[in-house]
């Protein structure tokens, strides 16, 4: 009677223990997708990857920066799972960039072979200011976590096969 107790007990610690490694990824692909907007700005600078200069290849440039924690060993988060990837303006966040799964991963940015696509441009990256008052950049990304255990059957019964998990990160432009 105890066995299927604690059987369950330990699935559910397990399968915590996974969501949260899969959320501690999204918070750093968020953050350095948010690092990376917050140096380049609006791609007038010098900063980023040589031969991206110029505003068309910002928002490339931090979806690479996100790809890149989520293609990382060990990150627990499947490409294929994420709805989408944000940029928006902090002081507006109805205004925004959104970037989805299924990109031909035929555009090489600073070595990385996107698997992303523009979905909507609204937030161009050429009017982004960094003069005070700076404004701040926002990435987020949503993403679907399947439940691995056996767990997942049961839950499957109340209609819960899957989590939707979203972080975001904002940093402010440099100026």
């Amino acid at each position: 009677m105890i066995v299927p107790i604690i059987l369950t007990l330990a699935m559910s610690i397990a399968e915590f223990g996974v969501a949260f490694g899969t959320n501690m990824s999204m918070i750093e692909a968020t953050r350095e997708g948010a690092r990376v907007g917050a140096i380049l700005v609006d791609g007038s600078s010098s900063l980023g990857c040589p031969g991206y200069a110029g505003s068309t290849n910002v928002d490339p440039q931090i979806i690479a920066s996100v790809q890149r924690v989520v293609e990382s060993p060990g990150s627990g988060i499947a490409k294929d799972k994420i709805d989408y990837i944000r940029i928006y303006a902090y002081s507006n966040p109805g205004v925004y960039n959104e970037w989805r799964t299924g990109g031909t991963g035929l555009q090489k940015i600073c070595g990385v072979y996107l698997d992303f696509y523009q979905f909507s441009n609204a937030w161009d990256a050429s009017t982004r200011d960094n003069t005070l008052p700076v404004d701040s950049i926002g990435v987020s990304i949503q993403y679907r976590y399947q439940l691995f255990t056996p767990l997942s059957a049961l839950t499957g019964m109340f209609g819960v096969g899957q989590i939707t998990m979203v972080d975001s990160t904002v940093m402010a432009f440099e100026p």
